[in-house]
């Protein structure tokens, strides 16, 4: 049984560099100490709960093929599905990887085929869901490409607050992290029709999916080169590659692409932009709407170490990145850098790293009441509506206002 899904038909600029031109690397598991190379791994990587890879995985995704860390997300069965990392990946790209799988398995309370995922995390572990977090690009240099398991390269995986995040260059580091992991999720998990066996837990959903891919490729919402389409149908790829493109555009992905005005994907998909799906592809925005994914991202986002000045959780247009980290609620500040956090309309959390940090608001300090908690943190809650919200402050050493800046 052959449950993978494969990237086809994305063009990728001549050979990419390999870590040491990552800025999003800021914690590696050898972070220039040659004497952890085949010894274990830092202290630092262990603390985050990053493991070597076990023994049992370890013929495998051996040492001789550069795998050296290891994560896993527990299924309510109980089962592992699989993170298996190569050594030239960040210990904060391994993480951010595990994040979004966990963000895609993370309930939707009231939603029609997302309230209790547990259906789809015990299938994915029960299929034996691998996620491969491959060193380099896909260009066919890395022997283990062919291992079983979903692949994802490093240059195809940026870090909220890295060089490669903050520029957005499509060229050569596009971040196809939610897309690779959604096609597991996909494939593992919610399963696809059109085979002699359906092995997913959503049969429903995956016909709602079907539906929709099935009107875009015909009204030519989606698709693109004929050749690609004729590959994905011999596969049996058209829904898992459909959904992804949904997905990049939902969650602003390629909102600050220039390669088209109207459309994404390398101009595969007529919407770039949320808003834009209402209106371009009402079945997608169909599947968005309270089916299975969170309107947010879910997860707590590791801001890279690398990073100063303010991140920005408020979309602006002048800056490409907010159109992804508009959907950001909760972040942690890395390393030691004095950075900044300037908040969106969600109720955010924000934890301060060891330099001092601000927390910036868009009003006069009079319009938002401010608590400090005796565990420490602040809350800091805006009471003029669907601005600001309400904000939960730990490590942060100031509160900046319109008119005014408090020390907290």
């Amino acid at each position: 049984m052959v449950i993978r899904a494969f990237v086809v038909g994305a063009v990728v600029s001549g050979v990419l560099g390999l870590v040491a031109c990552n800025s999003d690397s800021s914690n590696t598991s050898n972070s220039g100490n040659d004497s952890n190379l085949g010894s274990g791994l830092s202290a630092e990587t262990k603390a985050l709960g990053i493991e070597s890879v076990p023994a049992r995985l370890s013929t495998t995704y051996s040492a001789a093929l550069n795998f050296n860390r290891y994560l896993a997300v527990k299924a309510p069965n109980g089962k592992p599905i699989h993170l298996i990392a190569q050594d030239k990946l960040s210990d904060n790209q391994v993480l951010r990887a595990r994040a979004i799988l966990n963000h895609y398995l993370t309930d939707l309370p009231g939603s029609t085929f997302g309230s209790d995922k547990s259906a789809v995390a015990n299938k994915m572990a029960d299929n034996g869901a691998v996620l491969l977090l491959l060193n380099g690009s896909d260009d066919g240099s890395n022997s283990a490409t062919n291992l079983n398991g979903q692949p994802l390269y490093q240059n195809e995986i940026q870090v909220e607050g890295g060089t490669w995040y903050i520029s957005q260059d499509y060229e050569q580091h596009r971040d196809a992290s939610f897309e690779e992991i959604l096609h597991m999720v996909h494939d593992y998990g919610i399963g696809v029709d059109q085979n002699s066996e359906f092995v997913g837990a959503l049969p429903g959903f995956q016909a709602e999916i079907r539906s929709a891919q099935i009107t875009a490729l015909n009204d030519k919402l989606w698709g693109g080169d004929a050749n690609w389409i004729t590959e994905l149908t011999a596969e049996n790829s058209l829904s898992q590659e459909y959904l992804a493109a949904v997905i990049d555009a939902y969650y602003g992905l390629w909102g600050a692409w220039t390669g088209s005005e109207t459309h994404s994907m390398w101009g595969g998909y007529i919407a770039k932009t949320r808003a834009e799906l209402n209106d371009e592809d009402p079945s997608a925005a169909a599947l968005m709407n309270n089916q299975f994914f969170h309107s947010y991202l879910t997860y707590n986002a590791r801001i890279d170490a690398s990073f100063k000045g303010d991140f920005s959780l408020r979309f602006n247009p002048e800056l490409g990145y907010t159109h992804h980290s508009q959907y950001l609620k909760d972040i942690t500040l890395t390393g030691t850098e004095a950075s900044n956090v300037v908040v969106n309309q969600l109720d955010n959390n924000i934890t301060g790293n060891s330099a001092t940090n601000q927390v910036k608001f868009s009003g006069n300090s009079s319009q938002y009441s401010i608590d400090k908690k005796d565990d420490g943190t602040t809350t800091i809650t805006d009471m003029v509506r669907d601005r600001d919200g309400y904000n939960t402050l730990n490590g942060i050493e100031q509160a900046v206002f319109i008119d005014s800046s408090i020390s907290l």
